[in-house]
């Protein structure tokens, strides 16, 4: 059972979204709630489709809630508040990793993470030792001067990690991470989250593999727009559905 003395770092409320398509409505959230916790590694999941990314990008303040709102950090990120507001509280608190890395193809890896930086305000000596830091902890340092699509899908998603760390944001969010690299890969990666999460990072991931759910603490299910199932104990989840393979019922 989840301790009501954690602090709340997210809140989303009765979420409802709708997207027209042609000439038809369609619901892709529906009554979502959800809660986040200060340290969680919280992983949603669910088939394609089922609104994982959707709901993600509200979260974000991306995307735009039918009803509904999200607060984040003691903050509404909707009511009363503009796409500036948002735009700027995401680069103050958010980290993004998403499957496929927008890279600034002519700069290198060190020039792109730095760039982040220097958005933020960062000198440009501050800058490059942040990014020499944060480039040796993901073992990505003797990378640094190569260009990013010069690298293996593997190598790109750690340099991904690194520049959406380096500004030491609140909650960092993954969408997909691991959904363009190999089994090893992946869980190299999975393995740089989980070190995080342990110092105390907050991390929201989306996936559709049900492999990766032991590294976290807490998971969502989600089928056709709504939460069905929350889950405290991912290992006990795992082992559950292990069993029912077995016997052929899953």
């Amino acid at each position: 059972m989840i301790s009501k003395k954690r602090q709340i770092i997210i809140e989303a409320k009765d979420i409802n979204k709708m997207f027209h398509i042609k000439s038809q409505d369609v619901k892709v959230l529906m009554n979502i709630s959800l809660t986040v916790y200060r340290s969680d590694f919280l992983i949603l999941f669910g088939p394609s489709g089922c609104g994982k990314s959707t709901l993600l990008n509200i979260l974000l303040g991306l995307e735009i809630p039918d009803s509904g709102d999200v607060v984040f950090l003691e903050k509404s990120i909707f009511k009363d508040k503009d796409e500036d507001f948002r735009s700027e509280f995401r680069k103050r608190n958010i980290g993004m990793v998403y499957q496929q890395a927008n890279w600034i193809k002519s700069l290198t890896v060190c020039k792109n993470i730095v760039f982040a930086l220097r958005l933020g305000g960062c000198s440009n000596e501050v800058a490059l030792e942040k990014t020499n830091e944060i480039l040796e902890r993901t073992g990505m340092s003797q990378w640094a001067d190569y260009f990013p699509t010069e690298l293996s899908s593997g190598q790109q998603q750690k340099v991904a990690l690194a520049r959406a760390m380096v500004t030491n944001p609140e909650v960092l969010i993954a969408d997909e991470p691991t959904g363009n690299l190999d089994f090893e890969s992946g869980q190299e990666l999975m393995n740089l989250l989980l070190d995080l999460n342990k110092e105390g990072k907050t991390i929201i991931m989306v996936t559709h593999d049900l492999e990766y759910l032991h590294f976290a603490n807490r998971a969502i299910r989600m089928f056709d727009g709504k939460i069905i199932e929350e889950i405290n104990d991912t290992n006990k989840f795992i082992s559950e559905k292990k069993k029912a393979l077995k016997r052929g019922g899953l």
